[in-house]
């Protein structure tokens, strides 16, 4: 049996469901406008990522108005949104990436992580922090080192 996820609408629109549940926990709704400079796209392309949404039952949306998603919208977003963290937490926490180098490959790697995989990063990072916590790990030492060696 395949753990791959079984996704029925685009990375781009998962991004934009990420992104009204960003602003409807900051605002209460999404604007068009926020929803565009969340993404970095123009408020025409968000506006069409809109009309589809609706389509989909995943948002609710007339224009000029607030914008929220649905129960299946909201559902979609926060499993997207926690992969991201989940991810950007490795990324940062364990890999010992730049913030920023963990934000942008956490953007692309939530949408085609597998379940399987995803659950084992959870799993080997409560390893890693454990370990740390416990004063055995010296992770950090050693990637720094080896990465100089490498690099």
């Amino acid at each position: 049996m395949s753990t791959k996820r079984t996704t029925r609408i685009s990375a781009t629109l998962e991004d934009y469901l990420e992104a009204i549940l960003n602003q409807e926990e900051r605002e209460g709704a999404a604007r068009v406008r926020d929803i565009a400079a969340s993404v970095s796209v123009h408020k025409s392309t968000v506006t069409a990522a809109l009309h589809t949404l609706a389509e989909k039952r995943l948002v609710n949306y007339v224009p000029y108005g607030p914008i929220t998603l649905t129960e299946s919208g909201r559902r979609i977003a926060e499993r997207v949104k926690h992969d991201h963290d989940v991810i950007r937490a490795f990324l940062r926490d364990i890999l010992l990436v730049d913030d920023e180098v963990a934000e942008e490959n956490a953007c692309r790697m939530e949408h085609v992580i597998d379940r399987t995989v995803l659950d084992r990063l959870v799993v080997f990072a409560k390893y890693m922090r454990d370990r740390q916590a416990a004063g055995d790990a010296c992770w950090g030492e050693y990637a720094e080192r080896l990465t100089k060696e490498v690099g």
